[in-house]
């Protein structure tokens, strides 16, 4: 059994590819992992696929662009529990195309749940997690540290993402708490199989290769897995590496090495 038995491990988005990966490795782990998402089919699909392993899994429907869910979620956890040691804020969209074209609508939708969803599970679960001396692992993006092309809103939120795990890392370092981010590049998970029907034009392994084509690797390139992402994610949250704070861990294949 591992370090993280019987520690209670939250995580936003937890439905999805990389929320369900990291769930998994910290359940093998002996962990109690409470699963967050918006969408409660989903989350029970979820938790039938992490069933049975070591440690226990359980769930709660929260939409992170709602403070007042997520105020509920934590507080539901915390009373459940006794306590949070690690709060995992995978809960994210995409949204691209020419800036000329982006709506008010796609501005709030993307802000709230990228930026203001990571922030205020971040903010509200600050008392609990000083309890524990826990940490904070928030997902940035490439698209977080460097601009890309037509993605402008996306970058804004995970710019902010990433600004922000550097500003609560200075600001938590007094209270015993960690928080840093992991930076993907592109990650074969539904999301990214979502948004290759949704702006691929009809042709979706035209999109996949149009991405791949930017990456160092050439014809040997490939997606980052979730199970890469996950194993990023349980690095950072171990105590092991307690002198790990503020920092935003690229997995990109260095396609932001260069920039």
């Amino acid at each position: 059994m591992g370090e993280f038995r019987d520690k209670v491990v939250v995580i936003s988005g937890g439905a999805g590819g990389m929320g369900t990966a990291s769930a998994k490795k910290f359940l093998q782990d002996g962990a109690i992992v409470y699963l967050l998402d918006v969408n409660t089919e989903t989350l029970e699909t979820a938790e039938a696929k992490l069933a049975g392993l070591e440690g226990s899994v359980k769930t709660l429907t929260c939409d992170v662009s709602r403070i007042d869910q997520i105020e509920n979620a934590v507080k539901t956890v915390d009373n459940n529990e006794g306590r949070i040691d690690v709060v995992i804020n995978c809960a994210g969209i995409w949204v691209e195309g020419p800036s000329e074209t982006m709506t008010e609508q796609m501005w709030n939708r993307t802000i709230d749940i990228n930026l203001k969803g990571t922030f205020f599970m971040c903010s509200r679960a600050i008392p609990a997690l000083e309890k524990t001396e826990g940490c904070i692992v928030n997902i940035s993006s490439d698209a977080g540290l460097v601009g890309n092309s037509e993605a402008a809103i996306y970058c804004a939120s995970k710019g902010g993402v990433t600004l922000v795990t550097k500003a609560l890392a200075i600001e938590l370092a007094p209270k015993g708490i960690r928080v840093n981010a992991v930076c993907p590049g592109d990650v074969m998970s539904p999301m990214l199989e979502a948004q290759a029907r949704e702006y691929g034009g009809g042709d979706p392994e035209g999109y996949f290769r149009d991405l791949l084509s930017k990456y160092p690797q050439k014809d040997k390139a490939r997606f980052t897995t979730v199970e890469e992402i996950a194993e990023a994610v349980y690095f950072l949250a171990s105590p092991k590496v307690g002198a790990i704070t503020g920092a935003c861990l690229s997995v990109d294949f260095g396609i932001t090495a260069g920039s």
